[in-house]
């Protein structure tokens, strides 16, 4: 019998406040159209100060869950990928387990940066398989505030939203993971970090709040790792599950910045029709652009059985991956 899992379920969420690039610009004192042209990226969403990183996810996941129509009771897992919980200690996920009204679900956080979608999809369907349980990932974050507005390569990329995805049993071969490729570089471990505030530089009062923001270090070396990752990880996944990049109905990359996407379908030989983009709108949420783009792409043309999905994304770390997804 096979043991496979079925996307039920999409959902996503943003915050009400819409930044464009003029304000950036202005703050940095950047020319007009400069954003764009070097990141794709005319707006984002960015929290009030009101906002809670478990509240972004419980919206996102609520949606999700309306769209798939399972009985909460019945979901035995929630996992969450976020690099901004709303706490170092406790975790988020078991708070927006309980937002969600899952009572019968474990929960746990996953810090996977940019790829932390995919692996969290990895580990939720091998749950599902196993377990004949529904389950919901949840990726979400809100980087505005992890933003250091005097750095540019920073300030002008990164925007806070959630997205989810609920996967349930399923029998039928073709749907759930087809094919799966995952890798991660630590010798490219310091490209994109926030330098202190864990336990190797705790806070104190001698740490420069600057420390504690995203930085950066070298935008075309993580413009060189990320194109060669994922296009790396695409055709491994796509080898594994038997198919080429012409099988694909829609290649939803991690929206790093449009290049990125662009350079890596360039490789893969999809052509820019099949390639799901959000970046231009919605900025680089990290973990939360895949499960975002799906459901936005669902929402404005529907996703239909038997498509094949590519997903891939790479990231600080240096983490990366692609899964081939059957609908």
């Amino acid at each position: 019998m096979n043991h496979r899992t079925r996307i039920v379920g999409l959902g996503h969420h943003v915050p009400a406040r819409k930044v464009n690039n003029a304000e950036i610009e202005a703050s940095l004192g950047l020319e007009p159209g400069w954003i764009e042209r070097r990141t794709g990226i005319r707006s984002r969403f960015w929290a009030e100060p009101q906002d809670t990183l478990s509240g972004l996810a419980t919206k996102a996941g609520d949606k999700a869950l309306e769209a798939a129509g399972v009985d909460r009771k019945e979901i035995g897992l929630l996992l969450l990928a976020t690099s901004t919980p709303d706490h170092l200690l406790p975790p988020s996920a078991p708070l927006v387990a309980h937002m969600l009204g899952l009572e019968h679900a474990g929960a746990v956080d996953l810090a996977g940066a940019c790829a932390g979608f995919i692996y969290a999809m990895t580990f939720a369907d091998g749950f599902v398989g196993l377990n004949k349980k529904p389950a919901i990932v949840i990726a979400a974050n809100i980087l505005s505030r992890r933003i250091n507005p005097t750095e540019r390569a920073s300030a002008v990329l990164f925007a806070d939203a959630a997205g989810a995805v609920v996967l349930a049993p399923s029998r039928d071969p073709g749907h759930g993971i087809l094919g799966s490729s995952l890798a991660s570089d630590g010798s490219a471990y310091g490209l994109i970090q926030i330098p202190a505030g864990g336990s190797n530089r705790p806070f104190s009062d001698e740490i420069d709040v600057a420390e504690t923001r995203m930085t950066v270090a070298n935008g075309r070396e993580v413009f060189i790792k990320a194109v060669e990752m994922i296009s790396r990880c695409s055709r491994q996944a796509l080898g594994a599950a038997g198919l080429s990049s012409a099988d694909v109905a829609r290649f939803v990359p991690h929206q790093a910045n449009a290049r990125i996407c662009d350079a890596v379908g360039k490789s893969l030989g999809i052509e820019d029709s099949r390639i799901v983009k959000t970046i231009t709108d919605h900025g680089n949420s990290s973990a939360a652009t895949i499960p975002l783009s799906l459901s936005i792409a669902h929402g404005a043309n529907r996703i239909h059985p038997g498509e094949k999905l590519l997903l891939a994304a790479a990231g600080a770390g240096f983490a990366g991956g692609a899964l081939v997804v059957g609908v």
